[in-house]
């Protein structure tokens, strides 16, 4: 069978294609750079003979012409090699890029495939409920706790405040009841006695205010310092 329909070829890599590519570009320009040469020295050769022998310098131009044809050609068809160079290896970039691609959804599938939304949020609410646990256990472990004894605070604050009354009477009764010293009076003649009691009776009621406004500070100074408003 072999003989008829010939020996099956493997098929080649975008590396492979690329390298014979090149291979045959760079043949092609090297011919394209031997042609150049001989289009010179053809050249060369019509310019010796334009003045000598008009035939040779003629033979020397068509030369020159049909070597520059075959450069025409040779430039055309390596054009042609390196455009599909380059979409070669654009082609084998997007195939790479592509392949890295399903790499990158196979691992995802692979990291999703035990996880969805459900358990997402299944986690995140038991997480929220430890979390509530640890807050009340650090309140119940901070708070201040008498134990064997239950304590009622208002009625500590009753028994507090009827202290305090208690105190705030006593002082007030002590201050009410305390006896007043004045001061000894000096010897005084019997005219002098005399003229005291002569005195305006106006003079002795600003007296007898002066010394009621003293004692009605002193008990003002009393609630101010007990913390009672007056």
């Amino acid at each position: 069978m072999k003989l008829f329909f010939g020996t099956t070829k493997a098929q080649s890599t975008p590396k492979d294609a690329i390298i014979s590519l090149r291979e045959n570009i760079s043949m092609l320009e090297k011919r394209e750079t031997h042609l150049q040469s001989k289009i010179e020295q053809e050249l060369a050769k019509a310019r010796d003979f334009a003045t000598r022998n008009k035939m040779a310098a003629l033979a020397a131009l068509k030369r020159k012409k049909m070597l520059e044809t075959q450069v025409e050609k040779i430039s055309g068809s390596r054009l042609m090699l390196e455009s599909q160079v380059m979409t070669i290896e654009a082609a084998n970039v997007n195939l790479e890029t592509m392949k890295a691609m399903q790499t990158g959804a196979e691992a995802m599938k692979g990291i999703h495939k035990d996880l969805n939304v459900d358990k997402v949020d299944e986690t995140m609410d038991e997480i929220r409920e430890q979390m509530d646990l640890a807050n009340e256990i650090s309140d119940a472990i901070s708070q201040p706790q008498l134990f064997g004894a239950e304590l009622d605070e208002d009625e500590l604050n009753a028994e507090l405040e009827e202290l305090e009354q208690e105190v705030l009477d006593k002082k007030l009764l002590d201050a009410e009841h305390a006896p007043m010293v004045l001061p000894n009076a000096p010897a005084t003649s019997v005219g002098q006695q005399g003229q005291r009691q002569q005195q305006h009776p106006q003079q002795q009621q600003r007296q007898q205010a002066a010394t009621v406004s003293d004692e009605d500070d002193e008990l003002a100074e009393l609630r101010e310092s007990m913390g009672m408003a007056a």
